[in-house]
Formats: structure tokens, sequence, C-alpha cells
């Protein structure tokens, strides 16, 4: 018999896991949900000084229990903020625990408070805000109606399954998100598994992306003790896919699942690979963040700057504008006669779009300023979550601003990215504003769903605009696919957003 004990997350008790701790057990495992202190939804009162510590005693206490009860190694879930407690407790009773399972969770560090967690800034403000006014003893008010939304995506939540998360909800006591979790380093080396609620954003194939991308942090889910899982619905699976979870949860027990490619295991990582087409070799100069690639002549020259996508680790190495896929774009509208720009922008973590953003009007503006460059004639152009940056110059479009280009963008923020504060919304700025420059839009076939609705929604919004969008299908083209997928479809997609954007560059106002 598989055993499992269910860890819940922010605001919810153990009735959260009801049915899927049924079908666990119609299945012949034995499913053991915690009930956190003050979290259990019996609405009694929370007593005084319930922090994260508490709530890995609860953890602690139902391992112990369970281990009494069975004698056998034990699987610990943990779902959302429920994987620091689990986690910690992990660290203290590792020789009881067979696997860890991460079920739309992070990765808890040492040292580090549940809350650096938030994917939503505001929310991380307004916790820190009410600890500083009430103290860890204070409380954090379950969200209502589509408030869920800032904490997880409620896909495939039908209203009454929402009106069920809503009813089981309890405040969070904030000592259980601000206090740091302290590891010893004792569960490091358990067998994991991270399930993946794709509605949330994230996949298998985007985490693959990040360990490729050379993340120390990120190596140990590379292992071959770590495997994962994607369940297509929102954030709270017991709720919308509870049977699914049931099955994923077994098969997880089991060793089973999907297991990363390490770096360097025997070829090179999809965003270091040759670029799709051979371009001429043209002049490189650095300028601090910024890599002008040069064209022939003294100019002056129009000019495109090529914007990365992210988040990135911080310690990526080579950099994006090392890249052979940006690297390989600029040259390209080098040899066209046009400068083309490559910077690196700080976008290593989902709150640093506008530190992405101010490094991206500083590239822009060195630029213009270079002698060789024609001011008034500058295109942007945007990769993946990059998109996101777009939303300024959607919003307010300067004038030398002669056409704005995206290739496999994310054009609105996905549900678990918490960027709510109205700025890095390309679609809502579409909405808004008035003239809009050319837009040059590569779309790719294979492309995750999630990504695909923004783009899908960004382009009902520019319905009827002038000059409106045009569109580069690439119809069996993956993400990322310049590096990828070196098909005549994919090399003429690039060929003609080239030339359809220096089009745009070579008019004259």
């Amino acid at each position: 018999m598989t055993v499992f004990i269910l860890v819940p997350g922010v605001f919810t008790g153990p009735r959260i896991w009801r049915d899927t701790a049924a079908r666990l057990t119609e299945a012949g495992a034995h499913a053991h949900p915690v009930a956190l202190t003050g979290l259990s939804g019996d609405r009694t009162p929370v007593p005084s000084g319930v922090s994260l510590e508490t709530h890995i005693e609860d953890v602690v206490a139902a391992l112990d229990t369970v281990w009494s009860a069975f004698g056998q190694k034990i699987v610990l879930v943990g779902h959302d903020y429920g994987i620091h407690p689990a986690v910690g407790a992990a660290d203290r009773r590792p020789d009881r625990i067979s696997r860890i399972v991460h079920l739309d969770a992070g990765l808890p560090r040492d040292g580090v408070p549940a809350l650096a967690a938030v994917p939503d800034g505001t929310v991380r403000a307004e916790v820190a805000a009410r600890a500083g006014s009430e103290g860890p003893d204070g409380e954090l008010p379950p969200p209502e109606g589509e408030g869920w939304a800032r904490w997880g995506s409620v896909q495939g939540l039908s209203a009454a399954a929402l009106d069920t998360l809503a009813a089981l909800a309890a405040p969070q006591p904030l000592g259980t998100l601000i206090q740091p979790l302290r590891l010893t380093g004792a569960a490091a080396a358990l067998p994991t598994t991270g399930v993946l609620c794709t509605g949330n954003g994230t996949g298998i194939e985007m985490v693959q992306r990040l360990v490729d991308f050379g993340d120390p942090a990120l190596q140990v889910l590379a292992r071959p003790e770590v495997t994962f899982f994607e369940l297509a619905t929102g954030h709270w699976p017991m709720l919308s896919r509870p049977g699914e979870l049931a099955e994923v949860l077994l098969e997880a027990a089991a060793g089973e699942g999907h297991r990363l490619q390490p770096v360097g295991a025997g070829q090179l990582p999809p965003h270091l690979r040759p670029f799709l087409l051979d371009v001429p070799e043209r002049p490189r100069e650095r300028h601090g963040a910024v890599d002008l690639h040069l064209p022939d002549g003294d100019g002056p020259h129009p000019a495109v700057v090529f914007v990365h996508g992210g988040p990135l680790p911080t310690d990526a190495r080579p950099t994006p504008r090392d890249w052979p896929a940006l690297r390989g774009y600029a040259q390209y509208a080098a040899s066209e006669g046009v400068m083309g720009a490559v910077l690196d922008h700080r976008l290593h973590d989902l709150s640093a779009y506008p530190l992405a953003a101010a490094d991206v009007a500083a590239a822009v503006e060195l630029v213009r300023k270079d002698p060789r460059v024609d001011a008034d004639r500058i295109a942007l152009w945007f990769f993946s979550g990059g998109g996101l940056l777009s939303a300024d110059w959607i919003a307010a479009p300067p004038p030398w601003l002669r056409c704005l280009a995206a290739t496999y963008p994310v054009l609105a923020p996905l549900p678990g990215w918490g960027l709510n504060d109205g700025r890095f919304r390309p679609v809502a700025a579409l909405a808004d504003a008035g003239d809009l420059p050319p837009f040059v839009l590569t779309r790719v076939g294979r492309e995750s769903p999630e990504i695909a609705a923004t783009v899908e929604r960004f382009l009902a919004a520019a319905e009827g605009r002038e000059p409106g969008v045009e569109i580069i299908d690439v119809p069996d083209a993956p993400h990322a696919f310049e590096t990828l997928d070196h098909s005549q479809e994919a090399r003429e997609a690039v060929r003609r957003a080239m030339r359809t954007v220096l089009t745009h560059l070579r008019r004259r106002a």
C-alpha cells in the first residue's frame, strides 16, 4: 500500500483534498490530509504565534503518526504554500519519506520565506504592510471571487468549485508567510516529483529551458531521481481534476514521470545551437549591455533593437546577446544595411519587468544617439517573454518608431505570473492605444496553449486597426524555433519577417 500525506496550500485545509484522497483510497492507497494550525476550516480561534515553524511541526507530527501506523516510507505532497512546511518536515524526518511531490509549487530554499514564492507583487507588498502594522500574529484574509486568480490560475474551476474553494478558505496567519524556512540539507537527496499545472503558465518544456540556461540552482532538477508531470488545468487540481491528480500521484509514487536532460548531455542546449540561416559575418561593437552589429558604410542607417525573452537566471552564460539566434538576427539585419542591436536586460525574475523595461529604453536611446544611426527610423523586435515589454511602446509609440515585431511572444501575463499592476499587458495597452505602428508577428504552430491564447487575444484586440498586424505563420515550428527547426518553412518565415520589418524601416515618413 502506498501511503500519502497531503499538505494543503495557502488559505486551505484538509477538506480541499476530499475527492483526490477518495480516489487514492479507491486505488488501494492510504491518503492522510494534514490540518495545518489555523487553517483547518472549522472556524476555531487561531492561537497566537502561528508561524511556518508551527506548520512544520504539524507535518512532522503527521509523519510520525502515519509512520507508526503503517511502518513504511511516505509520499509527502505539498501544494502551493504547503511545500514549505512539507520540505521543512522532510528535512527533520528524511528517513520516513520515499518521495516529495511539489504540486504546482516552487523550490523552497534555506533562509527564504514562503512569501518570496507568491507571484503577485501587490500581494507581497500587502503582506509586508500587514506584518509591519499587525506583527506576525496578524492574518491575511482569503480572496473573494476572481481574487483567487491573484494566487494562481482558476482554469478548470466551475462556479461551484470556486464557491467550494471560498467556503473552505480560512485566513492565512502572517507568520507562516514571513518566517524564513530553515533547512539543514538532510532531505536534499530525496527523490522528488514536480506536478506542473499548465494553466498557471509553466510546463515541462519551459522548465527544461531554464535548466538549459545553466542556472546552478536548477541543475538538481535534472537528477535521475527527479520526475515531472503536467496537468492541463489551473492551480487547484484537487478541485478541477481530482481523478487525474490521483492518477498522477500514484504514478509519481512509483517513480514514473518525465526526466529532464542535464546540461551537456551529449549535445548543445537548444538556445546555443546554430542559427537556421547562414548570414554574412559583420563587425560587432560592445557598448555596455548592448552589442551593435554594423552594416557597411557610415550611414545614417535604420536600426533594429532585438529584445530577448525571459525571465532568465542571473548567472546564465553565455548571456542572450551571444546566443546564436539573436546574434544571427542582428547579423542578418546588418548584412541588409541596417544596424542590428542586441541588449542584455535584467529580466531575471517576474518582478524585474520594470528593470528590463528601463534597460530596453536605455538601449534604444544609445542606438538612436549613435552617429551611424538614423534616429528617426527605429524598430523594436521582441521575443518570447520579452513580448510583455512591448506594452510601453504600444501604449505611447514615439514618431521615430517605424515598426514593432514580435516572435513567439507572450502578449499578456500568464496566470501564475502575478503581473497585475496593469503596465506590462500588451493586450490591454492595445485596447487603450491610439495609432499602432506596423506590427509584424511571427506565430508558431507548436506553441504552448497558454502562450498561444495571449497571441489570439492580442489579435482580437487589434482587429480593424490600421495598418494592422502582419502575421507570419510557421505551422510546424516550436517556440524558439530558430535553432531547433532548420526546415525550409522555418527559414522562409525568418526571411519574410526580416524583409517585412526592413520594408517598414526604409520607408520615409
